[in-house]
């Protein structure tokens, strides 16, 4: 059995997303102990009890001590067979971090899996929808993977109630990706979505004209959709989500917080990234080991920074697969750090 102490590096749910998505993959069992210890509320939250039932259900896997707040959880995996059906996180738990542990293991199944989870698209501490639909997905689908995601509503904290259709068609094979080529040019248009729900229309509007007064004012052309609904009272919030290349920088709104500061945020976030010699933003970065690591063949990114939560993937990582990441730090126009594997 791999036995994993919770609270290295980030100490945070991604080492029971990452753990639990290789252990059904591998069919290695796995212990996790002193779950989110040094978090405010330690131990599994609702979107990691969802997330680990979802692996099980794909796995026929067992489970013990998977319940609210624990802080140790044993994971037995079986044969991966996809399946149809539907998952509540309740509230505002995130729709995207349950996926991050959903679909690797829906790759490597023996038939397709079809699921609509509720639950939050756009909140704090997790990749917004529109990253994982406009930059996620489309590295993976380089990579081989056939992968579907359709936002039907968005949820925001507090109360969630956002919708997502997900259809993943097994692949098991996975191929290496290249990424070289720094997006650092002004050529091209930095995309984006300001949306809002619950709210005046101006609310998206203003996030949309700040940021791209940020966006334009550094040499960036750029197109921002305007994303409005009424939600009739079921969910109020705001946010924007940038993106060029395999780079992208978003904001939140919440109470108190100007629409322009929303969409200045999200456009300095992105100018961040697209300033650097990387060739993919932080967040990516990290989304991409356990998939790096199961795919054939020679895989090569450059990020600007190793972030606790890339420590973390590929710590974890290495725990069930025979793989070593080579990490050279480049110092040639800036400081970014490429990691090789192959």
């Amino acid at each position: 059995m791999i036995r994993i102490d919770g609270t290295y590096g980030e100490g945070g749910g991604q080492i029971i997303r990452t753990a639990i998505a290789l252990a059904a993959i591998t069919g290695e069992e796995v212990e996790i102990e002193n779950i989110r210890a040094n978090r405010p509320n330690p131990g599994l939250s609702a979107q990691h009890l969802h997330a680990v039932k979802a692996v099980a259900k794909l796995s026929g896997g067992r489970t013990e001590g998977l319940e609210l707040r624990s802080t140790r959880l044993k994971f037995a995996p079986g044969a991966l067979n996809g399946f149809e059906g539907e998952i509540d996180i309740g509230t505002a738990g995130s729709i995207t971090l349950l996926l991050q542990c959903l679909i690797p293991v829906a790759v490597f199944a023996d038939s397709e899996t079809k699921v609509r989870i509720r639950g939050g698209t756009d909140v704090k501490w997790s990749p917004p929808m529109d990253f994982y639909t406009e930059l996620f997905l489309k590295t993976i689908r380089e990579m081989g993977c056939d992968v579907h995601l359709d936002l039907k509503r968005r949820g925001y904290y507090p109360k969630g109630d956002g919708l997502v259709e997900a259809k993943i068609t097994p692949s098991h094979q996975l191929k290496g990706i290249v990424l070289v080529e720094s997006e650092r040019t002004r050529e091209g248009v930095v995309k984006g979505i300001s949306h809002s729900c619950g709210l005046p229309a101006h609310v998206a509007e203003r996030q949309a004209k700040a940021a791209e007064s940020v966006l334009n004012a550094a040499g960036y052309d750029s197109a921002i959709k305007i994303e409005i609904e009424n939600g009739g009272g079921r969910t109020t919030g705001c946010g924007i989500t940038l993106w060029k290349g395999y780079k992208s920088g978003s904001a939140l709104g919440e109470r108190g917080k100007r629409a322009e500061r929303v969409g200045e945020e999200a456009a300095r976030n992105i100018i961040k990234e697209l300033e650097s010699a990387s060739t993919v933003d932080v967040y990516l970065a990290d989304q991409l080991i356990p998939y790096i690591a199961l795919a054939d063949g020679k895989s090569e990114i450059r990020v600007r920074e190793m972030t606790k939560h890339l420590e973390t993937n590929m710590y974890v990582t290495k725990k069930f697969l025979d793989v070593e990441f080579e990490v050279e730090k480049e110092k040639k126009e800036g400081e970014v750090f490429v990691i090789r594997k192959g």
